[in-house]
């Protein structure tokens, strides 16, 4: 089997898993009803997944895709502000990274992880990735290492900004909460920009050379 086919048929195991999760709890779902939902025998899951909570892993790591992808494009001779105003913009008119319906599912997940130490563990390994990314992005912007200390702090409390936001914003969609003050690509990308500039004590945010 290629890595392709491999990584698309992980993907629909993580989606059927995520979604028994959440409908009826982590505790309560097995593995012979996941390999059901998928129309896979339970030897074939465990092929991919050393565990049923680690089903979810996969779909976890797609809650940061869209937000990743947009600042891995961020032009050096644009603010953070205009970069996503202009990117989450664009992303209403086109085929975004991650389909709506798994964003969703991720945002369940991200959600249950606050209960599920499992789930906690695979959000907070998809969010030590955004931290890793954040290092090479902030350091091509400082002109220094990626593995240089300030990079590495900035980093960290640029990932942390993402991390929160999303479980914020996840939280208060699930609730049915008023989250009007993040609908919209300008409205998100200001708070999220404002954010990152409070949190790395506006080292990260301008335009540079």
């Amino acid at each position: 089997m290629s890595e392709q086919r491999r990584a698309r048929l992980q993907l629909e195991i993580s989606r059927e898993a995520t979604r028994l999760f959440w409908e009826q709890g982590v505790a309560a779902t097995s593995g012979d009803q996941i390999a059901e939902a998928v129309g896979l025998s339970t030897r074939a899951i465990w092929r991919h997944f050393r565990s049923k909570e680690s089903c979810a892993e996969p779909i976890i790591a797609q809650g940061v895709v869209t937000m990743m992808s947009v600042l891995r494009s961020w032009p050096r001779q644009r603010s953070l502000e205009d970069h996503l105003v202009t990117a989450l913009g664009r992303l209403r008119h086109e085929k975004p990274p991650v389909d709506l319906a798994d964003e969703m599912l991720a945002m369940r997940m991200i959600r249950l992880a606050d209960t599920e130490p499992p789930l906690r563990t695979a959000w907070l390994m998809a969010c030590d990735q955004v931290e890793r990314e954040m290092c090479v992005i902030i350091g091509d912007r400082l002109q220094c290492p990626a593995g240089a200390l300030e990079v590495r702090m900035h980093a960290a409390a640029a990932a942390a900004v993402v991390r929160v936001l999303d479980e914020h914003i996840g939280a208060a969609w699930i609730a049915d909460a008023d989250i009007t003050e993040f609908t919209g690509a300008t409205a998100l990308s200001r708070h999220l920009a404002r954010a990152i500039r409070t949190a790395t004590g506006g080292a990260v945010g301008d335009p540079v050379a």
